[in-house]
């Protein structure tokens, strides 16, 4: 078996559903028979012509109604990237707008995935053009230093998925894993201040038990969100306690680019070895 051959092996086996519509919903039905939600990605990012952008609007649509057709329990997420951002602003935010407005009438929350620093200032501004709909919400990564000053400006009807970030930003950006999890935590305090509902998307089990703590005080609307084929474990026993859980749960041919994202991450390699091999 080839290096590449194996790692999409690994990758569909553990952090992928499959490539096929059907095989997102199939891992989606899995989650809701444990008492967990999905949130269901079609892998996709910085097309090159207009028409696959199109096609991206097809694929989300297509997913929404698969949301509505089986009763899942399951929100979608959007890489604007796939939309056409990295092409045209205009033409992203009409395509985006085509998603959130035909979610939106079906009964469909969307995410839109944060990406690189260089697309932040477009995609806040994207999503903040729909926010007021109420079916929307916003990725924000912890490794970016503007977060905070992002998150401030954010409308306190915006719904925020807190990540560490799988993007590097050498300018930008923390230098070390310490102190994008610092930066986590202030993040974490300002959300749990100033929203009402947002989604904590971390495996660190460190971070989650702050986060239990705060909403013990402020009774907060909390999902705690994982990626498929790491700790699952632990989501499912977030979810026995009674606490709502969502898993990322990505699927499409665009199988070898995520898997590289993932293992990109060097200093969460523990993390990775862990979903590799199956443990907790």
């Amino acid at each position: 078996m080839t290096v590449l051959g194996g790692m999409e092996e690994i990758a569909v086996r553990r952090w992928i559903a499959g490539r096929k519509l059907e095989d997102a919903v199939a891992a989606v039905k899995e989650l809701n028979a444990k008492g967990m939600d999905g949130i269901i990605n079609h892998l996709g990012e910085k097309v090159v012509y207009r028409a696959h952008a199109r096609a991206a609007v097809k694929a989300s649509m297509d997913i929404i109604d698969a949301i509505k057709l089986n009763k899942l329990g399951a929100d979608i997420a959007v890489k604007l990237t796939d939309l056409g951002l990295n092409m045209d602003v205009a033409f992203c935010s009409k395509n985006y707008n085509d998603v959130a407005r035909y979610a939106k009438s079906k009964g469909v929350f969307v995410w839109i995935d944060m990406e690189e620093c260089g697309f932040v200032d477009d995609t806040i501004k994207i999503y903040s053009s729909m926010v007021k709909s109420g079916n929307v919400g916003i990725c924000i990564q912890s490794y970016l230093k503007r977060s905070i000053d992002d998150v401030r400006k954010l409308d306190r009807k915006a719904v925020i998925r807190l990540v560490k970030g799988a993007y590097a930003d050498r300018a930008g950006g923390f230098r070390t894993r310490r102190q994008a999890t610092g930066n986590y935590v202030l993040l974490m305090d300002y959300i749990f201040r100033n929203f009402g509902r947002f989604t904590i998307a971390t495996h660190d089990s460190s971070l989650i038990d702050i986060a239990l703590k705060m909403n013990r005080k402020y009774r907060r609307d909390v999902t705690y969100a994982m990626l498929r084929g790491v700790r699952s474990n632990y989501a499912l026993e977030l979810a026995r306690k009674g606490e709502k859980v969502a898993v990322y749960v990505p699927f499409g041919e665009d199988i070898l680019g995520y898997a590289y994202r993932r293992l990109k991450e060097l200093s969460n390699l523990k993390l990775i070895a862990r979903s590799i091999l199956g443990g907790r």
